[in-house]
């Protein structure tokens, strides 16, 4: 009997206690719940009002909304090997085309060798069998960049959407960059021999100022910090004559002819920014960026009154160099030259990044590919504190619906390039960044995956 009263004596203390319990759990819950929001770093707690649920490309609407009217949308990457990246940036491409008729997409690419691409999407292709027949042309070092399958399915895509469109409506796929200037020459010389001979004989002629350098554009800068004479004013003198030829011509004949011209502008170009880099250091950034701006200032110029252009290109050029640590150093890039020229509200700059995952990319320059692991965000990065948001994917639209001043301030912000060392990221792959400032908005992607080339 004692055993049964000190039982229901403990049976009933277990159970007002548990009730006592209970009870006090419920009166702290608000307390406890505000003390722990207090506890969450502000940045986050900002991260969490701005984003966007991001799993398929309906979840876009925001970004689209964003953009509205917007003639530029620079569409970024922290590397120029993530499978991710190409992909996101494939969707909302598609959506501008088809919803906004957005007209053309450049990317950082060669323009000699990317071009093929272009005539192939238009129609203007019959030997081309298919975009991965083009892609296994590319022979510039790292091909991997352009000769993927993310950007295959792009470039079908956009053959199938132009196919029973008008020619001067179909949309474009160019390449902005100033590299690839050998094969630029070449086509230069070959397709203005079909076209007048006599004026591909004095382009030749000009051209023949870097033969004793047998095509090493690295050769030539190092001669002309040396003494040598430039080749300035004779790629000049080519791409005027151009230009004056281009100036008699209308309609296709003058589009046909705007890619020979503007080969050679390419080749002006890359003379001014190999002979700055064995010269002047940071000049010799500046002068590629403003030729990518001067590609896209073209091509609307090309598609005429009313034109739309997307740009794809590494975070590092379409984020607005004004706020990162390179604005202090006297760089500029294709994000801060839109704004300043096009205005603020014709611009959408559009950045990416990734807290771990994979990479395509090379230890030295010319070096195998290699599918490289990527580590964990930097602690108090960027990628750090959008990994502790503890989503998969996620867009982030910069407005003026919160108070963005935690992401007003200076953090590391990691970018790849083409040659990576993961192992000593920590020390020089993270760009001071003031991300609200930087960009219009941010597409984060937890864990990545390295790009697929295509099969060579």
């Amino acid at each position: 009997m004692n055993e049964l009263i000190s039982m229901r004596r403990i049976l009933f203390l277990f159970g007002w206690l548990l009730a006592v319990g209970c009870g006090a759990a419920e009166n702290a819950t608000p307390v406890d719940a505000a003390k722990e929001e207090e506890a969450v770093p502000a940045e986050i707690r900002v991260l969490r009002e701005l984003a966007y649920p991001l799993s398929d490309p309906a979840d876009l609407d925001p970004l689209l909304d964003r953009i509205e009217n917007t003639r530029l949308v620079l569409l970024g990457e922290a590397s120029h090997g993530t499978s991710e990246f190409y992909a996101w940036r494939a969707e909302i491409s598609k959506r501008l085309i088809e919803e906004k008729g957005f007209n053309f997409i450049a990317v950082e690419g060669d323009w000699a060798s990317l071009y093929r691409l272009n005539r192939y999407v238009k129609w203007m292709d019959d030997e081309a069998g298919s975009a991965h027949e083009i892609m296994r042309t590319f022979d510039r070092w790292p091909p991997w960049m352009w000769a993927n399958e993310e950007t295959a399915e792009l470039i079908e895509w956009m053959r199938a959407f132009n196919e029973d469109r008008p020619f001067e409506e179909r949309v474009g796929f160019y390449g902005m960059d100033v590299y690839g200037e050998d094969l630029a020459k070449r086509q230069v010389l070959e397709r203005l021999q079909e076209v007048d001979a006599d004026l591909a004989e004095e382009i030749e002629a000009l051209y023949a100022c870097f033969d004793r350098y047998d095509g090493n554009m690295h050769d030539y800068a190092r001669a002309v910090a040396f003494g040598a004479d430039s080749c300035a004013q004779a790629v000049m003198r080519a791409h005027q004559k151009l230009q004056e030829a281009a100036a008699e011509l209308s309609g296709r004949k003058y589009y046909e002819f705007f890619a020979i011209q503007h080969n050679a502008k390419v080749v002006k170009n890359a003379e001014r920014h190999f002979r700055l880099m064995a010269t002047e250091g940071p000049q010799s950034w500046n002068a590629r960026v403003d030729h990518f701006f001067a590609t896209v200032d073209l091509l609307m110029d090309l598609y005429g009154d009313g034109a739309r252009g997307v740009a794809w290109a590494h975070n590092t050029h379409i984020g607005d160099a004004r706020a990162t640590a390179m604005g202090n150093q006297g760089q500029r890039n294709i994000g801060q030259i839109a704004r300043e020229r096009m205005g603020a509200d014709d611009v959408v700059a559009v950045g990416f990044g990734t807290h771990r995952g994979t990479v395509q990319a090379g230890r030295a320059w010319g070096g195998d590919m290699e599918t490289m692991r990527v580590p964990p965000g930097r602690a108090d990065s960027v990628e750090d504190l959008m990994h502790q948001l503890g989503k998969e994917q996620v867009l982030f639209i910069f407005d003026d619906r919160v108070d963005l001043s935690p992401w007003m301030t200076v953090r590391g912000h990691r970018a790849i390039g083409v040659i990576y060392h993961p192992e000593r990221e920590h020390m020089g792959n993270y760009v001071p960044t003031i991300l609200a400032r930087r960009y219009d908005a941010f597409i984060f992607i937890d864990e990545t995956r390295a790009l697929q080339p295509v099969d060579r």
